[in-house]
């Protein structure tokens, strides 16, 4: 099974699928009308945020944090039949505290 070491601030992200697809009225929602996933369970992370000045400062998230994160940010990947995001620690938006 390969894996993904994240490099410096960048976090690998599982995303978490919708379980339900319908509406709560009934109606059925097709995979190709689904919004895109916005949250995830951080599954690697990197060392930490290299500064100007050669210091690495630790991530905040870690191994096991679900995460919410910008629509839109990082980059799919699919390893081993499993989608994978690769983004910043910048664009998490929140860690979910249960």
């Amino acid at each position: 099974m390969a894996s993904l070491k994240p490099l410096y601030d960048r976090v690998v992200v599982k995303p978490i699928e919708e379980k339900e697809g319908k509406t709560p009225s009934g109606i059925i929602i097709p995979d190709t009308a689904k919004e895109k996933p916005s949250e995830g369970e951080v599954i690697a992370v990197g060392e930490g945020r290299l500064l100007e000045n050669g210091q690495t400062v630790p991530l905040k998230v870690k191994v096991g944090d679900k995460v919410v994160y910008s629509k839109y940010a990082g980059n799919e990947f699919v390893v081993d039949g499993e989608e994978l995001i690769v983004l910043r620690e910048d664009d998490i938006l929140a860690i979910i505290e249960k």
